[in-house]
């Protein structure tokens, strides 16, 4: 067998679909865990210095804000660990259905690791699902106060006194109702919005649920690149076929 030869059974071999959910999964968690806990710092520094100016009013919402930050370090640990090992999976289950080596067999232990890693995937994709709509709370609260500030602005909003527009964060239950002073209007608002804080955190959830949605893409890739390799494995286990991937 010539180099060329080689090469293309080599490539031959290579996951493609494994290859490329393993990229964007990297991606998404890395966009994701960064932004995330960045825009959760700068939120607090938002809440602590604007609308609830009591640190006993805010003590449990911080607690919770630095326990998400711990998650998503480990988030960001599982899944590049996670991440790995599929596209090494993928390696093995690819090269087996394509029965690249002689040698091919199939056994009961690698067709029960295989059928864990699409289990397990499944599972994850519909946790990633959860983690991706509740990234979205934070952009649509930003959103809000952000569209009331460019309300303000308009000068096609004719209003008569802007003090009357007030964004009240305690209606959203992330600060207590006896917080102080609990909501921002007026100047006092758009001083709000015109802060680095603000400006950074607003984008950077934005850039947080991008990358969820892109972990949960990866993770649809994942599942029918493993689920497929289960299939034809399995089949291939039963009777001899020329089935390929």
């Amino acid at each position: 067998m010539g180099c060329f030869e080689c090469c293309i059974k080599c490539l031959g071999g290579v996951p493609y679909a494994s290859l490329v959910a393993t990229i964007l999964c990297f991606s998404g968690v890395a966009l994701f865990c960064g932004c995330g806990h960045v825009a959760l710092t700068g939120t607090v520094t938002i809440l602590e210095t604007h609308f609830s100016k009591v640190t006993s009013d805010h003590a449990m919402l911080t607690d919770v804000i630095q326990l998400m930050q711990y998650i998503i370090y480990g988030i960001a640990s599982f899944f590049f660990l996670y991440g790995i090992i599929l596209l090494a999976e993928g390696f093995y289950t690819t090269s087996a259905v394509k029965e690249l080596h002689s040698e091919f067999k199939t056994t009961i232990c690698g067709r029960c690791i295989s059928g864990m890693f699409v289990f397990l995937t499944y599972i994850l994709g519909v946790a990633w699902l959860g983690v991706f709509g509740f990234s979205a709370v934070p952009v649509f609260l930003f959103y809000n106060m952000w569209s009331t500030c460019a309300t303000m602005r308009s000068p096609m909003a004719n209003l008569t006194s802007i003090d009357s527009i007030c964004v009240d964060v305690r209606q959203y239950g992330i600060i207590p109702w006896n917080a102080t002073p609990g909501k921002a209007c007026g100047s006092t608002l758009g001083d709000i919005c015109n802060t680095s804080e603000f400006y950074l955190s607003y984008h950077l959830y934005i850039v947080a649920c991008a990358g969820a949605g892109a972990t949960v893409i990866a993770l649809l890739i994942y599942m029918m690149a493993t689920t497929y390799n289960f299939a034809v494995l399995k089949f291939k286990s039963r009777e001899d076929c020329c089935t390929k991937f």
